[in-house]
Protein backbone atom coordinates (compact mmCIF):
# COMPACT_ATOMS: atom_id res chain seq x y z
CA UNK A 1 0.00 0.00 0.00
CA UNK A 2 2.91 2.61 0.67
CA UNK A 3 4.79 1.75 -2.68
CA UNK A 4 1.25 2.00 -4.19
CA UNK A 5 0.38 5.29 -2.66
CA UNK A 6 3.97 6.42 -3.62
CA UNK A 7 3.67 5.56 -7.42
CA UNK A 8 -0.15 6.67 -6.89
CA UNK A 9 1.07 10.07 -5.42
CA UNK A 10 3.44 10.44 -8.76
CA UNK A 11 0.50 9.88 -11.29
CA UNK A 12 -1.55 12.10 -9.33
CA UNK A 13 1.02 14.57 -9.95
CA UNK A 14 2.00 13.56 -13.30
CA UNK A 15 -1.84 13.99 -14.53
CA UNK A 16 -2.10 17.23 -13.06
CA UNK A 17 1.05 18.62 -14.24
CA UNK A 18 -0.56 16.59 -17.34
CA UNK A 19 -3.54 18.36 -17.48
CA UNK A 20 -2.28 22.12 -16.73
CA UNK A 21 -0.34 21.97 -19.93
CA UNK A 22 -2.31 20.31 -21.98
CA UNK A 23 -4.56 23.57 -21.53
CA UNK A 24 -2.73 25.93 -22.85
CA UNK A 25 -1.44 23.08 -25.77
CA UNK A 26 -5.54 22.33 -26.57
CA UNK A 27 -5.96 26.79 -26.89
CA UNK A 28 -3.05 26.80 -29.40
CA UNK A 29 -3.35 23.70 -31.54
CA UNK A 30 -7.36 23.76 -31.19
CA UNK A 31 -9.74 20.56 -30.90
CA UNK A 32 -8.04 19.39 -34.92
CA UNK A 33 -4.89 19.22 -33.39
CA UNK A 34 -5.67 17.76 -30.19
CA UNK A 35 -7.88 15.18 -32.48
CA UNK A 36 -4.49 14.33 -34.84
CA UNK A 37 -2.44 14.05 -31.81
CA UNK A 38 -4.74 11.90 -30.05
CA UNK A 39 -5.47 9.66 -32.88
CA UNK A 40 -1.52 9.29 -33.41
CA UNK A 41 -1.31 8.58 -29.27
CA UNK A 42 -3.52 5.66 -29.66
CA UNK A 43 -1.52 4.16 -32.23
CA UNK A 44 1.43 4.77 -30.93
CA UNK A 45 0.11 3.17 -27.58
CA UNK A 46 -0.63 -0.39 -29.26
CA UNK A 47 2.93 -0.32 -30.88
CA UNK A 48 4.21 0.85 -27.60
CA UNK A 49 2.61 -1.75 -25.71
CA UNK A 50 3.49 -4.89 -28.90
CA UNK A 51 6.83 -3.92 -28.07
CA UNK A 52 7.84 -3.14 -24.97
CA UNK A 53 4.66 -1.46 -22.76
CA UNK A 54 4.56 -5.06 -20.40
CA UNK A 55 8.51 -5.08 -19.86
CA UNK A 56 8.35 -3.22 -16.07
CA UNK A 57 5.60 -5.72 -15.27
CA UNK A 58 7.07 -9.07 -16.51
CA UNK A 59 10.73 -7.69 -15.20
CA UNK A 60 9.00 -6.85 -11.75
CA UNK A 61 7.54 -10.03 -11.79
CA UNK A 62 10.58 -12.26 -12.58
CA UNK A 63 13.19 -10.12 -10.22
CA UNK A 64 10.53 -10.48 -7.38
CA UNK A 65 10.16 -14.29 -7.01
CA UNK A 66 14.04 -14.74 -7.89
CA UNK A 67 14.71 -11.89 -4.98
CA UNK A 68 12.07 -13.67 -2.99
CA UNK A 69 14.46 -17.28 -3.11
CA UNK A 70 17.23 -14.99 -2.27
CA UNK A 71 18.68 -15.78 -6.23
CA UNK A 72 20.49 -12.41 -6.53
CA UNK A 73 22.99 -13.30 -9.13
CA UNK A 74 19.53 -14.68 -11.61
CA UNK A 75 17.94 -11.09 -10.69
CA UNK A 76 20.82 -9.43 -12.54
CA UNK A 77 20.48 -11.92 -15.25
CA UNK A 78 17.28 -11.10 -15.94
CA UNK A 79 17.83 -7.69 -16.20
CA UNK A 80 20.86 -8.08 -19.35
CA UNK A 81 18.33 -10.62 -20.83
CA UNK A 82 15.36 -8.06 -20.69
CA UNK A 83 17.53 -5.13 -22.41
CA UNK A 84 18.77 -7.32 -24.80
CA UNK A 85 14.78 -8.14 -25.55
CA UNK A 86 14.01 -3.51 -25.18
CA UNK A 87 17.22 -3.54 -27.98
CA UNK A 88 15.22 -5.71 -30.57
CA UNK A 89 11.76 -4.97 -29.99
CA UNK A 90 12.46 -0.96 -29.32
CA UNK A 91 14.06 -1.28 -32.95
CA UNK A 92 10.97 -2.82 -34.16
CA UNK A 93 8.61 -0.83 -32.82
CA UNK A 94 10.50 2.20 -34.47
CA UNK A 95 10.76 1.14 -37.97
CA UNK A 96 7.16 -0.14 -37.86
CA UNK A 97 5.84 3.47 -36.87
CA UNK A 98 7.92 5.54 -38.80
CA UNK A 99 7.66 3.76 -41.73
CA UNK A 100 4.04 2.89 -41.68
CA UNK A 101 2.79 6.41 -40.67
CA UNK A 102 1.00 7.16 -43.65
CA UNK A 103 -0.38 4.16 -43.70
CA UNK A 104 -1.43 4.24 -40.43
CA UNK A 105 -2.96 8.01 -41.04
CA UNK A 106 -5.02 7.65 -44.16
CA UNK A 107 -6.11 3.78 -43.71
CA UNK A 108 -7.01 2.63 -40.17
CA UNK A 109 -7.90 6.07 -38.20
CA UNK A 110 -8.42 8.47 -41.26
CA UNK A 111 -7.01 11.02 -40.20
CA UNK A 112 -3.98 11.96 -42.84
CA UNK A 113 -2.48 14.93 -41.17
CA UNK A 114 -1.77 12.89 -38.33
CA UNK A 115 1.58 11.20 -39.55
CA UNK A 116 3.27 14.22 -38.42
CA UNK A 117 2.56 13.46 -34.92
CA UNK A 118 3.13 9.56 -35.60
CA UNK A 119 6.30 10.33 -37.13
CA UNK A 120 7.46 12.33 -33.99
CA UNK A 121 6.40 9.51 -31.78
CA UNK A 122 8.40 7.14 -33.29
CA UNK A 123 11.94 7.40 -31.75
CA UNK A 124 10.09 7.03 -28.30
CA UNK A 125 8.90 3.29 -28.66
CA UNK A 126 13.11 2.62 -28.72
CA UNK A 127 13.38 5.26 -25.65
CA UNK A 128 10.39 3.52 -23.55
CA UNK A 129 12.05 -0.16 -23.83
CA UNK A 130 15.35 0.31 -22.21
CA UNK A 131 13.19 2.66 -19.60
CA UNK A 132 10.78 -0.03 -18.98
CA UNK A 133 13.25 -2.74 -17.86
CA UNK A 134 14.65 -0.01 -15.96
CA UNK A 135 11.24 0.43 -14.33
CA UNK A 136 10.89 -3.17 -13.72
CA UNK A 137 14.07 -3.73 -12.22
CA UNK A 138 13.58 -1.41 -9.71
CA UNK A 139 9.61 -2.06 -8.88
CA UNK A 140 11.08 -5.93 -8.45
CA UNK A 141 12.91 -4.74 -5.67
CA UNK A 142 10.05 -3.31 -4.25
CA UNK A 143 10.52 0.18 -4.73
CA UNK A 144 8.48 2.53 -6.59
CA UNK A 145 10.36 5.74 -5.58
CA UNK A 146 12.94 5.80 -8.62
CA UNK A 147 9.81 4.90 -10.99
CA UNK A 148 8.18 8.02 -9.39
CA UNK A 149 10.50 10.06 -9.69
CA UNK A 150 11.48 9.69 -12.74
CA UNK A 151 7.67 10.08 -14.12
CA UNK A 152 7.38 13.63 -12.54
CA UNK A 153 10.95 14.52 -14.36
CA UNK A 154 9.07 12.84 -17.69
CA UNK A 155 6.14 15.05 -17.67
CA UNK A 156 7.98 18.29 -16.46
CA UNK A 157 10.01 18.14 -19.45
CA UNK A 158 7.05 16.70 -21.21
CA UNK A 159 5.36 19.79 -20.65
CA UNK A 160 7.73 22.36 -21.64
CA UNK A 161 8.51 20.98 -24.62
CA UNK A 162 5.64 20.15 -25.58
CA UNK A 163 4.23 23.33 -25.58
CA UNK A 164 7.26 25.14 -26.68
CA UNK A 165 7.29 23.04 -30.14
CA UNK A 166 3.71 22.79 -30.69
CA UNK A 167 3.77 26.84 -30.90
CA UNK A 168 7.02 27.23 -33.06
CA UNK A 169 5.40 24.33 -35.12
CA UNK A 170 2.10 25.62 -35.00
CA UNK A 171 3.23 28.93 -36.48
CA UNK A 172 5.35 27.09 -39.16
CA UNK A 173 2.41 24.79 -40.15
CA UNK A 174 0.11 28.25 -40.89
CA UNK A 175 2.88 29.48 -43.40
CA UNK A 176 2.52 26.11 -44.82
CA UNK A 177 -1.16 26.64 -45.16
CA UNK A 178 -0.64 30.11 -46.73
CA UNK A 179 1.50 27.95 -49.29
CA UNK A 180 -0.27 24.77 -50.16
CA UNK A 181 -4.38 26.14 -50.21
CA UNK A 182 -4.87 24.51 -46.59
CA UNK A 183 -6.54 24.79 -43.30
CA UNK A 184 -4.92 21.79 -41.39
CA UNK A 185 -1.16 21.82 -41.66
CA UNK A 186 -0.75 24.09 -38.48
CA UNK A 187 -3.33 21.73 -36.84
CA UNK A 188 -0.64 19.00 -37.68
CA UNK A 189 2.46 20.85 -37.11
CA UNK A 190 1.30 21.50 -33.88
CA UNK A 191 0.12 17.86 -32.73
CA UNK A 192 3.82 16.92 -33.53
CA UNK A 193 5.02 19.77 -31.26
CA UNK A 194 2.88 17.77 -28.58
CA UNK A 195 4.62 14.60 -29.69
CA UNK A 196 8.05 15.84 -29.95
CA UNK A 197 7.74 16.63 -26.14
CA UNK A 198 6.71 13.28 -25.46
CA UNK A 199 9.80 12.13 -26.84
CA UNK A 200 11.61 14.64 -24.60
CA UNK A 201 10.10 13.08 -21.73
CA UNK A 202 11.44 10.13 -22.09
CA UNK A 203 14.20 10.53 -22.98
CA UNK A 204 14.87 12.77 -19.36
CA UNK A 205 13.54 9.68 -17.29
CA UNK A 206 16.28 7.71 -19.18
CA UNK A 207 19.11 9.52 -18.53
CA UNK A 208 17.83 9.50 -15.03
CA UNK A 209 17.58 5.74 -14.75
CA UNK A 210 20.91 5.45 -16.29
CA UNK A 211 22.71 7.95 -13.55
CA UNK A 212 20.85 5.93 -10.89
CA UNK A 213 22.07 2.65 -12.40
CA UNK A 214 26.05 3.77 -12.43
CA UNK A 215 25.44 4.91 -8.95
CA UNK A 216 24.04 1.52 -8.17
CA UNK A 217 26.51 -0.53 -9.23
CA UNK A 218 28.81 -1.62 -6.26
CA UNK A 219 25.50 -2.42 -4.28
CA UNK A 220 23.82 -4.61 -7.13
CA UNK A 221 27.95 -6.48 -7.12
CA UNK A 222 27.80 -6.54 -3.15
CA UNK A 223 24.78 -8.13 -3.37
CA UNK A 224 25.68 -10.66 -6.23
CA UNK A 225 28.16 -11.96 -3.86
CA UNK A 226 26.33 -12.41 -1.46
CA UNK A 227 23.85 -14.94 -3.13
CA UNK A 228 24.50 -18.19 -1.52
CA UNK A 229 21.27 -19.99 -3.44
CA UNK A 230 23.28 -22.77 -5.91
CA UNK A 231 20.89 -21.94 -8.85
CA UNK A 232 22.44 -20.27 -11.64
CA UNK A 233 20.01 -19.83 -14.75
CA UNK A 234 21.15 -19.65 -18.41
CA UNK A 235 20.11 -16.49 -20.60
CA UNK A 236 18.75 -19.33 -22.76
CA UNK A 237 16.15 -20.13 -19.96
CA UNK A 238 15.80 -16.38 -18.73
CA UNK A 239 15.18 -15.38 -22.29
CA UNK A 240 12.32 -18.18 -22.64
CA UNK A 241 10.67 -17.21 -19.15
CA UNK A 242 10.65 -13.85 -20.32
CA UNK A 243 9.36 -14.43 -23.84
CA UNK A 244 6.28 -16.84 -21.84
CA UNK A 245 6.18 -13.92 -19.15
CA UNK A 246 5.72 -11.16 -21.45
CA UNK A 247 3.61 -12.75 -24.55
CA UNK A 248 -0.05 -13.31 -22.51
CA UNK A 249 0.76 -9.49 -20.54
CA UNK A 250 1.28 -8.16 -24.32
CA UNK A 251 -1.71 -9.35 -25.56
CA UNK A 252 -4.22 -8.81 -22.47
CA UNK A 253 -2.94 -5.24 -22.49
CA UNK A 254 -3.06 -4.63 -26.30
CA UNK A 255 -6.35 -5.89 -25.99
CA UNK A 256 -7.56 -3.92 -22.94
CA UNK A 257 -5.60 -0.81 -24.41
CA UNK A 258 -6.61 -1.35 -28.35
CA UNK A 259 -10.17 -0.50 -27.54
CA UNK A 260 -8.59 3.42 -27.87
CA UNK A 261 -7.45 2.26 -31.66
CA UNK A 262 -10.50 0.57 -32.57
CA UNK A 263 -13.03 3.32 -31.23
CA UNK A 264 -11.17 5.72 -33.36
CA UNK A 265 -11.20 3.73 -36.46
CA UNK A 266 -14.93 2.49 -36.21
CA UNK A 267 -15.44 6.27 -35.13
CA UNK A 268 -13.55 7.48 -38.13
CA UNK A 269 -14.95 5.11 -40.96
CA UNK A 270 -18.65 5.39 -39.52
CA UNK A 271 -18.75 9.49 -39.81
CA UNK A 272 -16.88 9.22 -43.20
CA UNK A 273 -19.96 7.00 -44.80
CA UNK A 274 -22.51 9.00 -42.92
CA UNK A 275 -20.98 12.15 -44.96
CA UNK A 276 -19.59 14.03 -41.63
CA UNK A 277 -15.65 13.38 -41.63
CA UNK A 278 -15.58 16.41 -41.15
CA UNK A 279 -16.26 16.43 -37.70
CA UNK A 280 -14.24 13.52 -36.98
CA UNK A 281 -10.93 15.45 -35.89
CA UNK A 282 -12.70 17.76 -33.37
CA UNK A 283 -15.34 15.83 -31.84
CA UNK A 284 -12.34 12.70 -31.04
CA UNK A 285 -10.20 16.23 -29.91
CA UNK A 286 -12.64 16.68 -27.39
CA UNK A 287 -13.41 13.13 -25.83
CA UNK A 288 -9.82 12.12 -26.37
CA UNK A 289 -7.85 15.50 -25.38
CA UNK A 290 -10.36 16.74 -22.72
CA UNK A 291 -12.73 14.00 -21.35
CA UNK A 292 -9.89 11.06 -20.88
CA UNK A 293 -7.34 13.63 -19.13
CA UNK A 294 -9.93 14.21 -16.40
CA UNK A 295 -11.18 10.50 -16.18
CA UNK A 296 -7.73 9.76 -16.38
CA UNK A 297 -6.66 11.12 -12.59
CA UNK A 298 -8.37 9.50 -10.55
CA UNK A 299 -7.96 6.15 -12.29
CA UNK A 300 -3.99 6.61 -11.91
CA UNK A 301 -4.33 5.75 -8.48
CA UNK A 302 -5.93 2.58 -9.75
CA UNK A 303 -3.11 2.05 -12.39
CA UNK A 304 -0.17 2.99 -9.60
CA UNK A 305 -1.92 0.29 -7.52
CA UNK A 306 -1.65 -2.13 -10.30
CA UNK A 307 2.01 -1.50 -10.46
CA UNK A 308 2.94 -2.25 -7.25
CA UNK A 309 0.86 -5.03 -6.52
CA UNK A 310 2.02 -7.26 -9.23
CA UNK A 311 5.81 -8.22 -7.51
CA UNK A 312 4.40 -7.88 -4.27
CA UNK A 313 1.59 -10.59 -5.42
CA UNK A 314 4.36 -12.60 -7.10
CA UNK A 315 6.79 -12.33 -4.11
CA UNK A 316 3.44 -13.75 -1.74
CA UNK A 317 2.83 -16.47 -4.45
CA UNK A 318 6.21 -17.49 -4.64
CA UNK A 319 6.74 -17.99 -0.99
CA UNK A 320 2.95 -19.86 -1.21
CA UNK A 321 1.34 -17.63 1.46
CA UNK A 322 -2.20 -17.49 0.56
CA UNK A 323 -2.91 -15.39 3.36
CA UNK A 324 -0.76 -12.13 2.59
CA UNK A 325 -1.97 -12.66 -1.30
CA UNK A 326 -5.52 -12.54 -0.49
CA UNK A 327 -5.45 -9.68 2.32
CA UNK A 328 -3.36 -7.70 -0.87
CA UNK A 329 -5.97 -8.45 -3.29
CA UNK A 330 -8.23 -6.88 -0.69
CA UNK A 331 -6.80 -3.54 0.39
CA UNK A 332 -5.82 -2.92 -3.45
CA UNK A 333 -9.45 -3.28 -4.12
CA UNK A 334 -10.68 -1.46 -1.38
CA UNK A 335 -8.60 1.50 -1.60
CA UNK A 336 -8.45 2.33 -5.27
CA UNK A 337 -12.83 1.92 -4.84
CA UNK A 338 -12.09 4.84 -1.88
CA UNK A 339 -10.89 6.78 -4.36
CA UNK A 340 -12.46 5.87 -7.66
CA UNK A 341 -16.40 5.78 -6.69
CA UNK A 342 -16.17 9.68 -5.20
CA UNK A 343 -14.24 10.58 -7.89
CA UNK A 344 -16.82 9.30 -10.39
CA UNK A 345 -19.54 11.12 -8.28
CA UNK A 346 -17.66 14.65 -7.71
CA UNK A 347 -16.64 14.19 -11.72
CA UNK A 348 -20.70 14.13 -12.52
CA UNK A 349 -21.71 16.35 -10.27
CA UNK A 350 -19.04 19.41 -11.01
CA UNK A 351 -19.07 18.76 -14.83
CA UNK A 352 -19.83 22.06 -16.28
CA UNK A 353 -18.05 24.00 -13.26
CA UNK A 354 -15.26 21.81 -13.79
CA UNK A 355 -15.24 22.22 -17.51
CA UNK A 356 -15.40 25.92 -17.44
CA UNK A 357 -12.30 25.93 -14.85
CA UNK A 358 -9.97 23.91 -16.41
CA UNK A 359 -10.66 24.78 -19.96
CA UNK A 360 -11.89 28.36 -19.82
CA UNK A 361 -13.13 30.45 -23.02
CA UNK A 362 -13.97 27.26 -24.99
CA UNK A 363 -16.85 25.74 -25.81
CA UNK A 364 -17.42 22.86 -23.20
CA UNK A 365 -20.94 21.86 -23.49
CA UNK A 366 -20.15 18.54 -24.97
CA UNK A 367 -17.28 18.20 -23.03
CA UNK A 368 -19.70 18.74 -19.82
CA UNK A 369 -22.00 16.83 -21.19
CA UNK A 370 -19.49 13.73 -21.88
CA UNK A 371 -18.38 13.89 -18.20
CA UNK A 372 -22.31 13.39 -17.03
CA UNK A 373 -22.66 10.56 -19.12
CA UNK A 374 -19.17 9.00 -19.06
CA UNK A 375 -17.89 10.06 -15.04
CA UNK A 376 -19.20 6.03 -14.03
CA UNK A 377 -16.02 4.98 -16.25
CA UNK A 378 -13.59 6.23 -13.37
CA UNK A 379 -15.06 3.18 -11.62
CA UNK A 380 -14.98 0.78 -13.89
CA UNK A 381 -11.77 1.27 -15.45
CA UNK A 382 -10.04 1.50 -12.09
CA UNK A 383 -11.95 -2.09 -10.54
CA UNK A 384 -10.43 -3.45 -14.02
CA UNK A 385 -7.26 -2.45 -13.97
CA UNK A 386 -6.22 -3.57 -10.33
CA UNK A 387 -7.96 -6.67 -11.05
CA UNK A 388 -5.84 -7.37 -13.81
CA UNK A 389 -3.40 -6.43 -11.82
CA UNK A 390 -4.86 -9.48 -9.50
CA UNK A 391 -4.24 -11.69 -12.51
CA UNK A 392 -1.07 -11.45 -13.54
CA UNK A 393 0.55 -11.42 -10.21
CA UNK A 394 -1.41 -15.14 -9.21
CA UNK A 395 -0.38 -16.41 -12.36
CA UNK A 396 -3.38 -16.42 -14.43
CA UNK A 397 -2.19 -14.51 -17.45
CA UNK A 398 -4.84 -16.55 -19.62
CA UNK A 399 -7.74 -14.85 -18.04
CA UNK A 400 -7.02 -10.93 -18.60
CA UNK A 401 -6.65 -12.06 -22.33
CA UNK A 402 -9.71 -13.97 -22.57
CA UNK A 403 -11.48 -11.33 -20.41
CA UNK A 404 -10.75 -8.19 -22.44
CA UNK A 405 -11.33 -10.15 -25.52
CA UNK A 406 -15.07 -11.21 -25.00
CA UNK A 407 -15.59 -7.52 -23.79
CA UNK A 408 -13.91 -5.67 -26.76
CA UNK A 409 -15.61 -8.15 -29.13
CA UNK A 410 -18.96 -6.75 -27.35
CA UNK A 411 -17.87 -3.51 -26.58
CA UNK A 412 -17.48 -3.13 -30.97
CA UNK A 413 -20.76 -4.52 -31.33
CA UNK A 414 -22.30 -1.84 -29.43
CA UNK A 415 -20.36 0.81 -30.58
CA UNK A 416 -21.33 0.29 -34.21
CA UNK A 417 -24.82 -0.16 -33.37
CA UNK A 418 -25.36 3.14 -31.36
CA UNK A 419 -23.43 4.79 -33.99
CA UNK A 420 -24.68 3.66 -37.46
CA UNK A 421 -27.90 2.70 -35.91
CA UNK A 422 -28.96 5.57 -33.13
CA UNK A 423 -26.52 8.03 -34.65
CA UNK A 424 -25.30 8.81 -31.07
CA UNK A 425 -22.05 10.27 -32.79
CA UNK A 426 -19.03 10.28 -30.42
CA UNK A 427 -21.28 9.96 -27.21
CA UNK A 428 -21.60 6.29 -28.73
CA UNK A 429 -17.77 5.75 -27.76
CA UNK A 430 -18.74 6.94 -23.99
CA UNK A 431 -21.17 4.27 -23.48
CA UNK A 432 -19.67 1.26 -25.47
CA UNK A 433 -16.38 2.29 -23.35
CA UNK A 434 -18.14 1.89 -19.72
CA UNK A 435 -19.99 -1.34 -20.94
CA UNK A 436 -16.01 -2.63 -22.40
CA UNK A 437 -14.44 -1.84 -18.42
CA UNK A 438 -17.81 -3.23 -16.39
CA UNK A 439 -17.84 -6.46 -18.65
CA UNK A 440 -13.42 -6.78 -17.94
CA UNK A 441 -14.47 -5.55 -14.32
CA UNK A 442 -17.44 -8.64 -13.72
CA UNK A 443 -15.52 -11.57 -15.75
CA UNK A 444 -12.34 -10.99 -13.97
CA UNK A 445 -14.21 -10.83 -10.05
CA UNK A 446 -15.15 -14.55 -12.00
CA UNK A 447 -11.42 -15.21 -12.67
CA UNK A 448 -10.23 -14.32 -9.06
CA UNK A 449 -13.03 -15.93 -7.69
CA UNK A 450 -12.00 -19.39 -9.01
CA UNK A 451 -8.21 -19.12 -9.01
CA UNK A 452 -8.07 -17.99 -5.50
CA UNK A 453 -11.44 -18.87 -3.93
CA UNK A 454 -11.57 -15.26 -3.04
CA UNK A 455 -14.67 -13.62 -1.66
CA UNK A 456 -15.03 -9.76 -2.29
CA UNK A 457 -16.19 -7.77 0.59
CA UNK A 458 -19.22 -5.76 -0.87
CA UNK A 459 -20.25 -3.65 2.42
CA UNK A 460 -16.87 -1.17 3.03
CA UNK A 461 -15.54 -2.08 -0.40
CA UNK A 462 -18.45 -0.67 -2.18
CA UNK A 463 -21.91 0.32 -0.35
CA UNK A 464 -20.10 2.16 2.06
CA UNK A 465 -18.04 4.90 0.12
CA UNK A 466 -21.24 4.65 -2.40
CA UNK A 467 -23.60 6.15 0.24
CA UNK A 468 -20.78 8.58 1.22
CA UNK A 469 -20.15 9.53 -2.36
CA UNK A 470 -24.21 10.38 -2.68
CA UNK A 471 -24.17 12.52 0.22
CA UNK A 472 -20.84 14.26 -0.68
CA UNK A 473 -21.93 14.72 -4.09
CA UNK A 474 -25.47 16.42 -2.77
CA UNK A 475 -23.38 18.70 -0.28
CA UNK A 476 -21.00 19.55 -3.28
CA UNK A 477 -23.77 20.70 -6.00
CA UNK A 478 -25.71 22.43 -3.32
CA UNK A 479 -22.70 24.62 -2.24
CA UNK A 480 -21.90 25.48 -5.62
CA UNK A 481 -24.95 26.34 -6.66
CA UNK A 482 -24.90 28.60 -3.63
CA UNK A 483 -21.73 30.26 -4.05
CA UNK A 484 -22.28 31.28 -7.57
CA UNK A 485 -24.87 33.56 -6.80
CA UNK A 486 -22.26 35.65 -5.65
CA UNK A 487 -18.85 34.64 -6.59
CA UNK A 488 -17.02 33.66 -9.40
CA UNK A 489 -16.79 30.08 -11.31
CA UNK A 490 -13.06 29.51 -9.75
CA UNK A 491 -14.40 30.36 -6.03
CA UNK A 492 -17.68 28.49 -6.43
CA UNK A 493 -15.66 25.31 -7.64
CA UNK A 494 -12.81 25.73 -5.28
CA UNK A 495 -15.12 25.86 -2.25
CA UNK A 496 -16.96 23.08 -3.60
CA UNK A 497 -14.69 20.68 -3.46
CA UNK A 498 -13.11 21.33 -0.34
CA UNK A 499 -16.54 20.78 1.08
CA UNK A 500 -16.96 17.75 -0.85
CA UNK A 501 -13.53 16.26 0.24
CA UNK A 502 -14.70 17.00 3.74
CA UNK A 503 -17.84 15.67 4.13
CA UNK A 504 -16.22 12.84 2.32
CA UNK A 505 -13.84 12.09 4.72
CA UNK A 506 -16.62 12.68 7.56
CA UNK A 507 -18.97 10.04 6.12
CA UNK A 508 -16.63 7.43 5.71
CA UNK A 509 -15.28 7.08 9.01
CA UNK A 510 -18.74 7.63 10.77
CA UNK A 511 -20.35 5.12 8.54
CA UNK A 512 -17.27 3.05 9.43
CA UNK A 513 -15.63 2.64 6.16
CA UNK A 514 -12.02 2.33 7.29
CA UNK A 515 -11.24 1.72 10.30
CA UNK A 516 -7.52 2.75 12.37
CA UNK A 517 -6.11 0.04 11.47
CA UNK A 518 -6.56 0.63 7.92
CA UNK A 519 -6.25 4.22 7.66
CA UNK A 520 -2.81 3.67 9.02
CA UNK A 521 -2.15 1.60 6.62
CA UNK A 522 -2.75 4.38 3.48
CA UNK A 523 -0.24 6.70 2.26
CA UNK A 524 -0.16 9.45 4.52
CA UNK A 525 -2.42 7.65 6.75
CA UNK A 526 -1.08 8.92 10.33
CA UNK A 527 -1.38 12.18 9.23
CA UNK A 528 -5.22 11.44 8.49
CA UNK A 529 -5.58 10.02 11.62
CA UNK A 530 -4.49 12.58 13.89
CA UNK A 531 -6.54 14.63 11.87
CA UNK A 532 -9.75 12.18 12.58
CA UNK A 533 -8.92 11.94 16.13
CA UNK A 534 -8.45 15.83 16.83
CA UNK A 535 -11.95 16.07 15.27
CA UNK A 536 -12.95 13.22 17.08
CA UNK A 537 -14.33 11.58 14.99
CA UNK A 538 -12.74 7.75 16.08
Amino acid sequence: MVQGGILAAAGILVRLIGMVYRIPLAKKIGDNGNGYYNAAYSIYSILLIMSSYSLPVAVSKMVSARLARKEYRNSVRIFRAAMLYATAAGMAGFCALWFGAEYFAAQVIKMPYSAYALKALAPTIWIMAYLGVLRGYFQGHSTMVPTAMSQIFEQIVNAVVSIVAASVLFDMGIKSNLVYGSTEYSYAFGAAGGAIGTGAGALTALIFFVLLMLSSRSAMKRQVRRDRSGVREGYGGISRDLFLTIVPIIVSSAIYNISNVVDNSVFGHVMEDLGESGLTASHWGVYMGRYHLLFNIPVAIANSLSSSLIPSLSRAVAERDKRQALSKIASAIRFSMIIAIPSAVGLGVLAGPLSNLLFPGMDNVMLTRMMLLGSSAVVFFSLSTVTNGVLQGINRMQAPIVNSTIALAVHVAVLYGMLKGLHLGIYSVVYANILFAALVCLMNAISIARAMRYRQELVKTFLIPALASAVMGGAAWGIYELCAKVMGNVLSTALSVAAAMAVYFVLLIKLRGVDEQEMRRMPGGTRLFVVARKLRLM
